[in-house]
């Protein structure tokens, strides 16, 4: 037995759910691909797949060995792939793992340029906003902003920056007025936002010249959600301060209004992470140029 082969037929078999459609996919005869399954569980020792005349299922122990045969084929089609004979070019399955307001308001709107700059590439994105173990979860690199914290196991690239704003629903200014300066923000109501680590409001961050000058904001509501947090700002909830990213489309439809643009607050880095001791192949990589040039094209400062 090739186990190679026999990995890959089990692979097949689990993705299609079907030994006919796998060997028909494969352009083998049914009886090689069900004898190659069952030589790789009596090669291991366990059973696989649980077979029933209606159901086919993966057992316990087929579960975790199913995982671990994707990420090895992912991982050798990707060094197969980097080498000229194979012209370098991406292909394969590329998983990347990133915060949901970063996923839904700035990639999942422009993805189909990558997805037909390189039709080879079946893409998987998940989402979270905590560390997440890259080598045991299959993810080829993860996409976070603020400042990466040292680690010995990941390489981190910072690949853009963006700005943060400060708007209001035309609601609220009918209602309390535009603040003109950073003085009067003391005068007016915020949503709060949620600190993650901390739990506590968020405060908003100006540089005044070469000062950094801190300035705690009073709330009635908070969220720890990018979305909510934003769609408060639209009801007329009180002023916001996020990403430019997330606001500037409904700053240009009208549903609200930039203030205090003549403050800038620091830039926060967006860094792409991946295993340092992992190949990165050439998915990865047209993946982490094309993130790049989009944040370029899309956050000016």
């Amino acid at each position: 037995m090739d186990r190679l082969d026999a990995m890959r037929m089990f692979v097949r078999v689990v993705e299609v759910n079907s030994f006919n459609k796998a060997a028909e996919g494969m352009s083998l005869p049914p009886s090689t691909v069900t004898r190659a399954v069952k030589e790789l569980e009596a090669h291991i020792g366990v059973r696989l797949l649980q077979r029933t005349t209606r159901r086919l299922s993966l057992t316990p122990d087929g579960t975790i060995y199913y995982g671990h045969c994707r990420r090895l084929l992912d991982e050798l089609d990707e060094v197969e792939a980097s080498f000229p004979g194979n012209s370098g070019q991406p292909r394969g399955k590329l998983r990347v793992d990133m915060t949901p307001s970063f996923a839904r308001n700035f990639v999942i709107p422009s993805v189909s340029q990558f997805l037909d700059r390189y039709p080879d590439v079946q893409m998987a994105v998940t989402v979270s906003d905590r560390p997440v173990d890259l080598v045991q979860k299959g993810i080829d690199c993860v996409i976070r902003a603020g400042q990466p914290e040292d680690s010995t196991s990941l390489v981190a690239r910072q690949i853009a920056s963006f700005g943060w704003m400060v708007a209001a629903a035309p609601s609220y200014i009918e209602k309390y007025g535009a603040p003109q300066t950073l003085d009067d923000l003391q005068h007016h109501v915020s949503v709060g936002y949620l600190l993650g680590r901390t739990g506590r409001a968020m405060d908003w961050i100006f540089n005044d010249g070469n000062t950094t000058i801190s300035v705690p904001m009073k709330s009635r509501l908070s969220s720890n959600d990018t979305s909510t947090y934003v769609q408060a700002g639209l009801q007329g909830l009180g002023l916001i301060c996020t990403a430019a990213y997330l606001v500037r489309p409904h700053v240009q439809s009208g549903a609200l209004v930039q203030l205090l643009a003549q403050y800038k607050a620091p830039r926060v880095p967006v860094s792409v992470m991946y295993p340092q001791n992992r190949h990165l192949s050439p998915t990865v990589r047209a993946f982490i140029d094309w993130i790049g040039e989009l944040m370029e094209e899309s956050s000016p400062s």
